[in-house]
């Protein structure tokens, strides 16, 4: 039986990944690595339980986070959550797997689309938002981060309302970078601890 009941993701391989510059951590460069994965041929779907076992591959990951006047959006993941790996962290982290609804072929068209319906599904927000593409993440050090590729785009919200669309998402609110980085960095998925210190390497 399918864990995943039949789901298929972009993922891109590995050698792709590696012909742009292989590194684990953080790269703030990551428009040159996208616009390499969305050459035609390189990117494409895939059945997400063979994605999920193959690390010949990288799942294509959007990771949105906000903030608004240096306070962070952040989040318990609940165990109703799709990725059970991660049950029971804070995550600053809003967004997902690109699926064929966004668009049959892998293209950044394809790619924002995704992108934004996952937001959409996540949360809703009030005000208005400046986006820019962020970083890219990767860690191969553990068996979610070694299939999957994240993809971060930074917004800057002008209002700290927001609520919570999916049940996964607890205690959703913006929060202080000195609590994310204090009591709470511990409990925080690797991503999101990535996130955070490079938010506090911006403010020296």
């Amino acid at each position: 039986m399918s864990r995943y009941h039949g789901e298929q993701v972009l993922v891109v391989p590995r050698e792709a990944f590696e012909a742009v510059g292989a590194f684990n951590g953080i790269c703030r460069d990551p428009q040159r690595y996208l616009a390499a994965f969305l050459q035609p041929g390189v990117a494409r779907y895939m059945d997400r339980d063979a994605a999920e076992l193959s690390p010949q591959f990288k799942q294509l990951i959007t990771y949105a986070i906000f903030c608004c006047r240096g306070r962070v959006l952040a989040y318990a993941r609940t165990k109703k959550s799709g990725e059970s790996r991660l049950h029971d962290k804070w995550s600053l982290g809003i967004g997902g797997h690109i699926n064929p609804i966004d668009g049959l072929t892998a293209s950044v068209a394809t790619y924002l689309a995704g992108m934004e319906r996952e937001i959409r599904e996540e949360i809703a927000f009030s005000g208005t938002a400046q986006q820019q593409l962020y970083a890219l993440i990767n860690d191969d050090t553990n068996e979610v981060g070694s299939v999957h590729l994240g993809i971060v785009h930074r917004f800057e919200v002008d209002s700290e309302e927001v609520c919570a669309n999916e049940k996964a998402l607890d205690r959703l609110g913006f929060r202080d970078l000195s609590e994310l980085a204090g009591e709470l960095y511990p409990k925080l998925e690797t991503w999101s601890a990535i996130c955070v210190d490079a938010l506090r390497a911006e403010q020296g």
